[in-house]
């Protein structure tokens, strides 16, 4: 399975391939972590992510011990972009 790309801190090279956004949930599906992401401008989108990928972004965002990403901002690719 492909899966979309989310990052937790601002990319450093092909910066203009990433679109930024907030967080309103995640969601765990078929074993993967689902991010909804709504852009600055647009339709929220869902972000399906290996849990692994789910973990590393959850652990950059500083987030405390069960604390929720819903707000924090990431930096997004769908998967064929």
């Amino acid at each position: 399975m492909s899966h979309d790309r989310i990052r937790a801190r601002k990319p450093t090279t092909d910066a203009d391939r990433w679109t930024v956004g907030t967080v309103e949930r995640t969601s765990r599906r078929d074993g993967d972590v689902v991010f909804e992401v709504r852009p600055d401008e647009g339709e929220a989108v869902d972000l399906a992510v290996t849990t692994a990928v789910g973990k590393l972004v959850e652990k950059r965002l500083d987030l405390e011990d069960g604390e929720s990403p819903v707000g924090a901002r990431v930096w997004y690719r769908k998967r064929g972009e």
